[in-house]
């Protein structure tokens, strides 16, 4: 039998509020007294009900994470920062994915909300903005990640994707190359504008002229890294291609080299966010690194000071260079 606070508190011989002030450690109750009584709860194996502990405080010390999918390597290495914050402070973390729906991503967040999570993390958001007029609603706090939606929202930590393209691009255009391709990501999402805009900044910065048949829409998935094919139709030819992701990107080396392309020899590649894979591919890919397990100790640190109702600041960090070998010097 699961033993409870009333068995807990008979065999101390205190009420069962003293023994449950006891265990929260209500410095109501007297030092002595209170270890006493969380010893004697330890040995008989007494383990609290988070759910019934919730209705009292009003906390379930959970907290929802919502992304676009499982599958996208940047995700989960934002998962596991926010997980490891989540741990220190003692909070459960519960996952749902939206798919890129914005419709299931706000189905998601009321779930979530109706199983009593104490705030809310979402990754890549589609409606992002449509929550700040929501929060006295929805009744926690959320940050978001990587919003997607144009818009200013209340709480979010972002890379700063335009930073980060101008960097991509200005680095190929310091080794010497000219004809520069981009392979886009989704049109619909903020990010594939803003780093559009970086790489269009750094050639206007190098004199160059933009030239939007130098320009593919792509998905942000691997498969879309095939255009690097159609791009190398495009007269004069790219040295070089900058990809909206390090995912497009590996798809694109994969895609030239069954075409007999190589890289760098023939066409530089780089692509953006440092995903774990980018260092072991052929070859090791030069790209922009967000620190994706920093930003979600950020955010989840951000959440934590939210639910204590804390003043907290939205946080925009710098991408960094990562230098290997799928760019080289110009040899046109």
């Amino acid at each position: 039998m699961k033993v409870s606070i009333k068995d807990v508190a008979k065999a101390a011989g205190v009420s069962h509020p003293t023994v449950s002030r006891a265990l929260a450690d209500n410095p109501l109750i007297a030092v002595k007294t209170r270890a006493r009584i969380q010893r004697l709860a330890q040995k008989m194996g007494y383990s609290p009900n988070a759910i019934a502990r919730g209705l009292v405080t009003q906390r379930t010390h959970a907290i929802g994470v919502i992304v676009t999918s499982i599958a996208d390597p940047f995700v989960s290495e934002v998962v596991r920062g926010i997980e490891q914050v989540a741990g220190d402070h003692r909070y459960r973390v519960f996952l749902g994915t939206s798919h890129n729906d914005p419709n299931r991503e706000m189905d998601l967040v009321k779930a979530l909300r109706e199983w009593r999570v104490d705030g809310v993390i979402i990754a890549a958001s589609r409606v992002g903005s449509l929550y700040k007029p929501l929060l006295k609603e929805i009744g926690v706090p959320i940050v978001l990640i990587n919003n997607q939606h144009e818009g200013k929202y209340l709480h979010s930590v972002a890379v700063d994707d335009a930073q980060g393209a101008q960097l991509a691009t200005r680095h190929l255009i310091e080794q010497g190359h000219r004809v520069i391709g981009h392979i886009a990501g989704p049109k619909e999402h903020l990010s594939s504008a803003s780093r559009l805009a970086g790489y269009r900044r750094a050639l206007t910065q190098a004199k160059i002229r933009f030239k939007a048949s130098l320009v593919v829409q792509g998905n942000g998935r691997a498969d879309s890294g095939a255009y690097a094919l159609m791009l190398l139709k495009h007269t004069p030819r790219p040295t070089a291609i900058f990809c909206y992701n390090d995912m497009t990107a590996i798809g694109a080396l994969a895609a030239l080299k069954q075409h007999g392309v190589r890289v760098p020899a023939d066409v530089s590649m780089i692509g953006f966010d440092d995903i774990p894979f980018a260092a072991y591919v052929d070859p090791p890919l030069t790209t922009i690194s967000q620190p994706q397990d920093e930003m979600g100790r950020i955010a989840m640190t951000m959440l934590v000071d939210l639910i204590n109702q804390h003043k907290v600041e939205n946080k925009i960090i710098k991408g960094e260079l990562i230098v290997r070998e799928s760019s080289a010097q110009c040899q046109q």
